[in-house]
């Protein structure tokens, strides 16, 4: 009996626990606070290449929206003036659609290096760094990806020897006001300390 009154304790504070989790973050800010707390802030400026990580792409070939945003954002660097080379990551022909992305938006294809066999952003940082540190000499990166996947890969892409200059996207999403879009936020935020934690228990970060 003691074990099944420990077991039903135990089920009715996680439930407990649980619902209380939910109320937090669907209706209080605190998602918004912690999501401010894992971001970087932007550092735009001159630099060596413009690397912009990978995101998804779709089952037909086809850009996923957290993609285009990246590449996007990517291509306004450059053509800006901020770098002169334009880097697309990406797995299958995630990288290689951006490239063509930029070149129907003036992109000059000669500026465009296209790296699209890398699955994790540990492996993104580690082949960057033979690609363009090593063999191209590029050692500062403006480093383009989404505001809440920032700090971990500006982590990588320091310990990869690069100097970074953070851009990261979709800002507006630190500032969620809706219940549901604070409850998709605070997933978010949970999955990057996750992967955090991860990276730096196994001595990645």
């Amino acid at each position: 009996m003691t074990r099944v009154r420990a077991w039903v304790i135990a089920c009715r504070t996680a439930g407990v626990l649980t619902l209380a989790g939910f109320v937090v973050a669907a209706f209080t800010t605190v998602p918004n606070t912690v999501a401010r707390r894992v971001a970087v802030p932007p550092d735009m400026g001159p630099a060596d290449a413009i690397v912009v990580l990978g995101a998804s792409g779709n089952p037909d070939g086809s850009l996923s929206q957290a993609s285009i945003r990246r590449a996007l954002a990517g291509i306004v660097l450059y053509r800006e003036g901020l770098a002169p080379r334009l880097v697309f990551l990406g797995m299958y022909t995630e990288a290689s659609s951006r490239a063509r992305l930029a070149v129907k938006l003036g992109i000059d294809r000669a500026a465009i290096l296209v790296e699209d066999h890398e699955p994790t952003t540990r492996d993104e940082a580690a082949r960057m760094g033979v690609v363009l540190r090593e063999r191209l000499g590029v050692r500062s990166v403006l480093l383009v990806t989404d505001v809440l996947h920032m700090r971990r890969a500006r982590d990588l892409f320091l310990r990869a020897g690069f100097l970074v200059r953070p851009v990261p996207t979709d800002q507006g999403t630190l500032t969620a006001g809706r219940a549901e879009d604070r409850l998709r936020l605070a997933r978010a935020v949970a999955q990057e300390l996750a992967a955090l934690g991860y990276h730096k228990l196994l001595g990645y970060l």
